[in-house]
């Protein structure tokens, strides 16, 4: 999404909604084509269920944002890490400087590095929408 104004408002949004499902945001934030949302999930909410809904309640909620969104979806699949209490600083100011780490490192080649580095098995066929 290109728009920043609504890009910071959906992440405003997307952190009522954790709020919202007791598991409070630290930070929400992204560039045009991800968005990383930071929170403490609940014990009694299973990550699934977390991302479901932020799903689900943020489409609704861009498909009310204007014209050209009437037909926002999220990609089917998502990802989904856990970190350390002393590895959320680090993790904060990295999704702070989303626009500016982006312009010289595609989001996509950025996964796939991570993704090898901690060794995660993975299938690139769905990856991607």
């Amino acid at each position: 999404m290109v728009d920043p104004a609504i890009r910071a408002e959906l992440h405003s949004y997307l952190g009522g909604v954790c709020r919202n499902l007791h598991s409070p945001p630290v930070i929400v934030g992204g560039y045009v084509d991800h968005v990383h949302v930071v929170c403490r999930v609940s014990k009694s909410l299973p990550i699934d269920r977390l991302v479901r809904e932020l799903k689900v309640e943020s489409s609704k909620w861009m498909k009310t944002k204007g014209t050209g969104l009437e037909h926002f979806r999220w990609q089917a699949g998502y990802g989904s890490f856990s970190v350390s209490s002393t590895h959320v600083e680090i993790l904060t100011r990295y999704v702070e400087n989303q626009e500016e780490h982006h312009r010289s490192v595609d989001f996509r080649e950025e996964l796939l590095r991570i993704l090898r580095k901690y060794e995660l098995a993975y299938d690139e066929q769905y990856l991607w929408d």
